[in-house]
């Protein structure tokens, strides 16, 4: 049997864009809006399933009260980590660190940025998190509330996209995006 999972990345956050990996900051006024927008004539969802980042689990809990389903924090859905890059922007990163900066978005598996996880461990991570989400619960409709990389890499998946293109699928803050995971844990987008 499929999975139907729905995708939804968190909205905009307190300390702005850039590159949040592991940093926990509470979503804006805005960003809850953006979310909140996103799921309205959307489901149903038989549970959800959320990053444990606040940015991301605050909205899973306060829909999953609201819509009356079980909320489920899957640590394996976070963000990549991106060790000293954290809480920088691309920008910012451009006048210190450009030719790395450069190497990560021309091919993000093969350069990993200082201290961070390396996006070949990220892939397994979220891969196998929804492999598991598929054992347990094929034949239902999920919602998972994570992030944009998340996001990147299951919809670069779907799309059969090649890895060094993984950075360059668009996912903005409160973007909804569908997905069936078949039981050979393949992934295709549904629209």
């Amino acid at each position: 049997m499929t999975l139907r999972l729905d995708l939804l990345r968190h909205g905009e956050t307190e300390l702005g864009g850039g590159l949040r990996g592991s940093l926990d900051d509470a979503l804006t006024d805005k960003g809850w809006q953006q979310m909140r927008e996103a799921v309205i004539e959307q489901g149903p969802w038989d549970r959800l399933v959320s990053s444990p980042l606040q940015r991301c689990a605050r909205f899973a809990e306060e829909l999953g009260a609201r819509l009356a389903v079980p909320v489920q924090l899957e640590k394996d859905l976070q963000e990549l980590h991106f060790g000293a890059w954290e809480g920088q922007s691309a920008a910012e990163l451009m006048k210190t660190d450009a030719e790395a900066l450069g190497l990560f978005w021309a091919d993000p598996y093969s350069f990993t940025p200082p201290e961070g996880e390396p996006v070949t461990d990220f892939s397994l991570r979220v891969l196998s998190a929804v492999a598991r989400l598929r054992a347990a619960y094929a034949g239902e409709r999920v919602l998972l509330i994570s992030h944009g990389g998340v996001m990147r890499l299951l919809l670069a998946q779907a799309r059969g996209l090649p890895r060094e293109q993984l950075l360059n699928v668009e996912v903005g803050h409160g973007a909804l995006f569908s997905l069936a995971v078949e039981s050979d844990a393949s992934l295709r987008e549904v629209r």
